[in-house]
């Protein structure tokens, strides 16, 4: 499963970001290995973080995304591309990971 992990750093001992579109960056695991990371180019700016995160992450084939809360226009975002998604925050990647 690809699994797309919003950051608020571009390493794993980073915590989880509280927003999800707005994240500025997104790490990205396959089997629970860092496979890419990515500078999110929508942290900054006008509406529509979202829809325009959501897209970026389905292209990359990602399956679930984690971050500490979804917007109202991301959640169903989210499902249109049949990508799940979960809610954590207080928590580093690592540990995230780890319990998955």
């Amino acid at each position: 499963m690809k699994i797309a992990i919003a950051s608020e750093k571009s390493n794993i001992e980073s915590l989880i970001c509280p927003t999800a579109g707005r994240a500025p960056y997104y790490l990205i695991f396959e089997n629970k290995e860092l496979v890419e990371t990515i500078k999110n180019p929508f942290a900054v700016g006008s509406g529509g973080a979202g829809f325009s995160v959501v897209q970026m992450l389905s292209d990359k084939n990602v399956e679930l995304v984690i971050a500490g809360k979804f917007g109202a226009n991301m959640i169903p975002a989210l499902g249109e591309k049949g990508m799940e998604y979960k809610e954590i925050t207080g928590k580093s990647v690592k540990q995230v990971l780890e319990e998955l």
